[in-house]
């Protein structure tokens, strides 16, 4: 009997039960007002009795109200947002700023405003109420701690009538990328070991850099820079002339990032990838403002490559890299040394940057300075992070090899730890904390900010006509849903 009840009651249940908990399932006040409306109406009619039908009457025209009510909480809503940049460095802080506009003569009493988003500790959510024709401003600062690609927006507007029966949904603008690199610290006594160069000499190679190598002369093309004007050449022949240069008597540099899950561990800011993207990033800044050609090698989820190359742009190119780099790899930092190796030759230095105690890859960076190929070792301790011991004899041994090895453990201050052929070591007490640097100066060191304060969420009044900045984006919803 059960069975057979159940059988008739599938059917109606699959046919209606959707639609119903659409209408009613997610909102407690609507079902709640329509069963009473309905019960109402039914006790009314039949018992002829005029106060249960007046009752009904007036829940009906209550809900009728009420969904006028949030129809028209959302009629001529606008919200303005800019932000002030885009990409920055862990520990900096970006600045957005909303304004909500009633473009009507109707009074908003209720608008809840959210912006979505990925980004840790970044909270934009707030509640305002609007006159006719008047609008409302905020600025939110929050401080970008990790580092990745996170997604910011858009901007959700709910408002709803005083008993929450219905409710209004309006989204405005798109999501937008942020990009928050890692840091990038000064390493003021760190020096990789010099490559052989061919013959001792210069490589006979053009570059469009300014260094101190002029190598001959040509004639002047719009856009060359006045500063390379050779004006004896110029006065000598009666047209303009302009100086050419080859490479500095300077070797590539590769940073060999090991991103293989099997050699990291940890969460959060303490986990060794973070330790890791740190030093790769801080030894590409050195010498980058040192105007080397510095590369980049790390297989994650992919073989990531970028080729040897100098300037601010360069840097930039790599930090972005670095900030969404994650240890997923499943390839061994040996096997990419040995199968990467025909890139390296007598005049290129290797930085490796690993957790890994396999012999297969002290066996590789062995194979590499064989042929000539200078190699340094940035090697992370992780039984300071609560994993395998053995460590501090892999750094003995590639020390044998003569192999410049610097050995981090967790909590070390990098600077400290990265000193030339020095052993690493934990970091004296009062050590300053090292600058930071920004990708749009040139690779420039800038001094790091001052303690920064949390996330802040204030009101503040409009800015003044014609001074204001422009928005990224502005007007009316991109979606909308009423429920």
């Amino acid at each position: 009997m059960r069975g057979l009840v159940g059988a008739l009651v599938s059917p109606v249940r699959s046919a209606f039960g959707g639609a119903w908990r659409a209408t009613f399932g997610t909102r407690r006040s609507l079902s709640i007002v329509v069963t009473l409306t309905i019960i109402a109406f039914a006790v009314g009619f039949a018992s002829n009795y005029w106060l249960p039908q007046r009752l009904g009457y007036t829940l009906l025209f209550g809900i009728v109200l009420a969904g006028a009510w949030t129809w028209s909480s959302g009629q001529g809503v606008r919200v303005r947002m800019s932000r002030s940049r885009d990409r920055v460095q862990a520990g900096e802080s970006i600045v957005e700023r909303f304004e909500v506009i009633n473009g009507s003569a109707i009074p908003k009493l209720w608008l809840e405003v959210e912006e979505t988003t990925d980004l840790p500790g970044h909270s934009a959510r707030f509640v305002t109420s609007l006159g006719g024709a008047g609008h409302r401003n905020w600025r939110v600062q929050t401080v970008c701690h990790r580092r990745g690609l996170y997604n910011l927006g858009p901007i959700t507007v709910r408002s709803s009538d005083p008993f929450d029966i219905f409710h209004r949904e309006l989204r405005f603008g798109h999501r937008r990328g942020l990009v928050v690199y890692p840091r990038a610290l000064e390493l003021p006594r760190y020096s990789a070991p010099p490559a052989n160069l061919p013959g001792e000499g210069r490589f006979r190679r053009r570059t469009h850099y300014v260094t101190p190598n002029a190598s001959g002369i040509r004639d002047y093309e719009p856009g060359d820079s006045v500063n390379r004007i050779h004006w004896k050449s110029s006065l000598r022949t009666g047209s303009l002339k302009v100086k050419t240069f080859e490479l500095d008597p300077a070797s590539h540099l590769w940073v060999v990032l090991d991103l293989s899950s099997q050699d990291h561990m940890g969460t959060g800011d303490d986990a060794t990838i973070e330790t890791a993207v740190t030093v790769a990033a801080s030894v590409v800044r050195l010498f980058i403002n040192q105007n080397r050609s510095v590369g980049l090698m790390m297989f994650g989820d992919r073989l990531d490559v970028i080729e040897p190359d100098r300037g601010s742009q360069h840097f930039g190119r790599i930090l972005e890299s670095l900030a969404v780099a994650q240890p997923v790899g499943t390839v061994p930092v040996a096997s990419i040394l040995y199968q990467q190796s025909r890139r390296w030759g007598r005049h290129t230095t290797v930085i490796v940057i690993t957790a890994s105690t396999d012999p297969r890859w002290q066996g590789a960076i062995r194979t590499l300075t064989q042929r000539g190929v200078k190699a340094a070792v940035a090697l992370l301790d992780l039984e300071s992070w609560g994993g395998r011991s053995g460590a501090p004899a892999t750094a003995v041994e590639l020390r044998a090899m003569g192999v410049q090895v610097n050995l981090i453990r967790q909590g070390d201050h990098i600077p400290s730890v990265m000193v030339g052929q020095i052993p690493g070591g934990r970091a004296p007490s009062g050590a300053a904390s090292a600058a930071s640097v920004d990708p749009s100066t040139n690779g420039t060191p800038v001094a790091s900010p001052g303690p920064q304060a949390p996330m802040a969420l204030e009101d503040v009044p409009a800015e003044p006509a014609g001074v204001s900045a422009a928005p990224e984006w502005s007007g009316g919803p991109l979606e909308e849903s009423d429920q």
